[in-house]
């Protein structure tokens, strides 16, 4: 018994010394003879730029590496240089990323160009419609055949009202919108539209409050 206890130490030192002599050799520099002396003992150490380590991450990548992964894409702000190099963040050669696009319908209300203004005498000859509870505000349904709005052919149907004269409408009920340009009593009223639905204009990408009430301001 006591044989066999000693012939088993002595395999698993002799196993151990194997172990770390691999190791230490695979990540020893390579010796090259120095020039002009052949193979001679005289050899100097010459650590290469590109010499390659061998044993330790051997089969690393694969094995942490599935199809599905290699598919997958992260965010760029996400990736780091371990997501490059176990390759997540891999896209379709044949389907190459591209910049976010604007849906093809959309306009920008909080750019001046898309605003509309008119100023008035009454009657105007504007139809309007309320827009769908959950935006408020009104809308110019269609105009009256040669009324002072067609002829003046600066409005159209669909035009959102956000402002009569210095007071902004935009979101108001129904009545309390209309009310205000019936109440006007200066000679012309101005109005001003946003040429655009309403969920471009109170929707998530709509203007800002602090926005639209600085713009409604500068036109007053």
């Amino acid at each position: 018994m006591m044989k066999t206890i000693v012939f088993v130490k002595f395999c698993a030192i002799i196993t151990i010394i194997t172990f770390h002599t691999s190791s230490v050799l695979a990540f020893a520099p390579k010796l090259q003879p120095s020039a002009g002396t052949g193979t001679s003992s005289s050899s100097r150490l010459v650590i290469g730029t590109t010499t390659q380590l061998y044993g330790l991450f051997d089969g690393m990548k694969e094995a942490f590496t599935a199809p599905a992964l290699e598919r997958s894409t992260l965010d760029a702000n996400r990736e780091t240089p371990i997501d490059r190099w176990m390759g997540w963040n891999v896209q379709s050669e044949d389907s190459p990323s591209s910049p976010g696009k604007a849906p093809v319908n959309f306009v920008d209300s909080m750019d001046e160009s898309n605003y509309v203004i008119a100023s008035l005498s009454k009657p105007m000859g504007i139809v309007f419609e309320e827009n769908d509870e959950e935006f408020g505000g009104i809308f110019v349904l269609s105009l009256s055949e040669g009324g002072n709005a067609e002829n003046d052919g600066k409005i159209k149907p669909g035009d959102q009202l956000v402002a009569v004269n210095e007071k902004k409408v935009a979101g108001m009920p129904f009545d309390d919108a209309l009310g205000t340009i019936v109440e006007a009593t200066t000679e012309k009223t101005k109005l001003v539209f946003f040429r655009g639905d309403e969920v471009q204009l109170y929707g998530p990408t709509g203007a800002s409050k602090e926005w639209l009430d600085e713009f409604i301001s500068s036109k007053a």
